[in-house]
């Protein structure tokens, strides 16, 4: 729905014809009064005094000292580095090592790839950013960009729940483990986190693309966010605010209620183990994952689950650590404290070498 404001009379007759000529599928322009109408077939823009539907967004800055912009650079593109390095690396280690064919291992290759791609969708442009001073992006890069992020965040929720319930399993009911935890289910598992990907960022992309941009175009952060979009639409966020409340917080609650269940059978599991090597080796397997989830899923947490009002400086900061720390957390945290990647990975090595 357009708002036109004190020119409502004008905006719907010339509305009504961008209608008639969308029905056609032509491209044309016309002059009624002071309004400028162009329709295509990608958008509609509309002029009127000082209103006017924007085409194109300037992304903020994170910290905005131009002091600091370059070596701000040369942080998070060795962040970005160590990131891409890290999660490609894992996912190689997991392709050539037989013995990593397991669905917790294949779970974790599928996590490393959407850690990959989460955080290249958003670090190129705020590398960018910091050396060109001013970063533009179009309208339906905006668009493209907040749907990729959301799709690559709540596949990771996902994938962090189906991880949990593996653990769970393989702790639980180990007796059972290769019967529940079947090639078929794994892949079901993984199907069923990218459509609901799929199924809920199309949700959140779709209710903004019904937002009209006229109180400016320069977004107050470092990639299209919700947030940021909202505080330059002239129309209702009303129903955005409430998507977000129902898709998005779902994404957080029902994956955090199910791995924290998740892990108190765990922990019961392994408190009734007599074995120490044994409980021991639980306990190092599973501390991976919680850190993993506590990282993701808090930092999500502070910054959707929080009143709209909040500083956008403070959502700024808090952004970076699950658009940039977490990706490059990851594989650090299934690599480090794991044994058994510690060893392939130095096996791997040497036969490469020699």
């Amino acid at each position: 729905m357009f708002m036109c404001g004190a020119a409502t009379l004008e905006c719907r007759s010339a509305l009504g014809t961008v209608a008639a000529a969308l029905g056609g599928g032509d491209r044309h322009l016309w002059e009624h009064n002071n309004w400028s109408i162009w329709a295509g077939f990608s958008y509609i823009k509309i002029s009127h005094e000082n209103n006017t539907l924007v085409t194109e967004f300037i992304l903020g800055s994170l910290i905005d000292q131009p002091e600091l912009q370059i070596p701000l650079f040369f942080l998070f593109l060795v962040l970005y580095l160590v990131t891409a390095l890290g999660n490609f690396g894992l996912r190689i280690l997991i392709v050539l090592n037989s013995h990593f064919h397991t669905p917790m291992y294949f779970f974790l290759f599928n996590l490393s790839l959407i850690d990959l791609c989460h955080s290249s969708v958003i670090t190129h442009k705020m590398l960018m950013k910091f050396i060109l001073g001013k970063n533009v992006i179009s309208y339906m890069g905006c668009m493209t960009q907040l749907y990729f992020f959301c799709f690559f965040v709540i596949s990771e929720c996902c994938v962090l729940t189906s991880m949990a319930y593996d653990r769970y399993v393989a702790t639980a009911i180990l007796f059972l483990y290769n019967v529940i935890m079947s090639p078929k289910v794994c892949s079901y598992l993984i199907v069923g986190s990218y459509l609901m990907a799929f199924s809920d960022a199309m949700v959140h992309t779709g209710f903004i693309l019904r937002l009209i941009f006229c109180d400016g175009n320069a977004i107050n952060h470092y990639f299209c966010d919700f947030l940021p979009l909202f505080q330059l639409s002239c129309t209702s966020t009303y129903i955005n605010e409430l998507s977000i409340l129902i898709v998005g917080d779902k994404n957080i609650i029902v994956p955090s209620f199910i791995i924290f269940t998740s892990y108190g059978f765990i922990l019961s599991s392994i408190f009734q183990m007599k074995s120490t090597e044994g409980r021991f080796k639980a306990f190092s397997i599973c501390s991976s994952h919680i850190i993993a989830v506590s990282l993701f899923f808090g930092s999500d947490a502070f910054m959707y689950l929080k009143p709209y009002s909040s500083s956008s400086d403070k959502g700024k900061i808090s952004s970076v650590f699950y658009t940039t720390v977490v990706p490059m957390m990851n594989p650090l945290i299934y690599s480090l404290r794991n044994k058994d990647v510690k060893v392939a990975l130095r096996k791997t090595l040497s036969r490469r070498t020699f």
